[in-house]
This record gives structure tokens, C-alpha cells and sequence, in this order.
């Protein structure tokens, strides 16, 4: 019998963890920031990230897809925090085609893998240096939902039964006649 309730009261304390997902659990021991790898961009090459944040451009290639990612800190779960600064753009290279409905503007996406190259490319008119990821790992968020305005209850005479007839005059209540 007490093996039972271990074993349920593992289950229960098992499901509520919530740890990183498998494919993105990998932290570099170094995990270089994007402002630093923007700095000194030779000095990276090769170097292993997990970053995330919400995409921003797919640009689908005939051998490969280019995700452009708006880069956001990252919670304990790997998960983008939604409501932060970003320290700037990078783009995650997969070797396989995406589909840019499902990977849409605006999605949360964590990756793991090493920067392969820097490229040059224009945000406007603004010519900007990203780092390009080579993906080994990573997972796509589903969207924050929106958290409903909390609905207050009214006034306090809203829930008397007998108003707007005070005592002694409820008896002229409509209902009571």
C-alpha cells in the first residue's frame, strides 16, 4: 500500500515540473550574449548559444530556412519572456523547410545550436550585422493568451432584493404584491 502512494505522490510531483523542454535542455557552459557576439563577431564563430525570442521573418531557402528571431531573455524553461527588451536580431538556420504559418510572425522560438557565419543584412535601410545559429535543437512556443480583465461585482444595493424599496416599504416590492 505505501508503495502505491509514493509511486501516485511521484507522479503528482513529477508532472508539475516544468523544466525545459528536451530538445533546447542543453545550456552552454559559455552562453555568449548577442550584444557580445555583435562586438566581437570573428571571436564567436563556432561558439554554442541557446537563445530565443519571437520571430520576426521566414525566409524559406531551396536547402534551408532562415528564421529571423528578435532575441528576448530566456525564462529557467528556455521560454522567451514576452514583455522584455531585446538586446537585437539573429537569425536561426534550419536545414529543412518551415512552414511560415505554423513558424509565424510573432511566435515565441527557442533555439540550441553554434553561430556559423555573420551576415549582413538590412533592417529598412539600416544595415545590421546578425549572427546566423546553425539549429541542433528547438522548440516553438505556443502564444501567451491574453489575460482576461478581471470583472468586478456591483454595488453592493445591485444584490438586494428588495431595492429600490427600503424597509419598512418592501412590501410595495413589485414581486411581493
Amino acid at each position: 500500500m505505501r508503495g502505491i502512494i509514493l509511486t501516485i505522490l511521484g507522479l503528482f510531483v513529477s508532472a508539475c515540473a516544468s523544466g525545459p523542454p528536451e530538445s533546447i535542455s542543453q545550456v552552454p557552459h559559455d552562453n555568449p550574449s548577442l550584444t557580445r557576439v555583435r562586438l566581437d563577431p570573428d571571436a564567436y564563430i563556432g561558439a554554442a548559444v541557446r537563445w530565443g525570442g519571437v520571430i520576426s521573418q521566414v525566409e524559406n531557402k531551396t536547402d534551408q530556412t532562415w528564421v529571423e528571431i528578435v532575441r528576448m531573455e530566456l525564462r529557467s524553461n528556455g521560454r522567451p519572456v514576452s514583455a522584455g527588451d531585446s538586446d537585437g536580431r539573429f537569425i536561426a538556420s534550419f536545414d529543412r523547410f518551415l512552414d511560415p504559418v505554423v513558424y509565424e510572425v510573432g511566435r515565441p522560438l527557442t533555439v540550441v545550436g553554434k553561430i556559423g557565419s555573420i551576415v549582413r543584412r538590412p533592417i529598412g535601410e539600416y544595415e545590421y550585422l546578425f549572427p546566423v545559429v546553425t539549429v541542433e535543437g528547438s522548440h516553438l512556443w505556443q502564444r501567451a493568451e491574453p489575460t482576461p480583465a478581471p470583472v468586478y461585482p456591483g454595488p453592493w444595493w445591485y444584490y438586494d432584493p428588495w431595492y429600490p424599496y427600503p424597509w419598512p416599504y418592501y412590501h410595495r416590492h413589485p414581486h411581493f404584491r
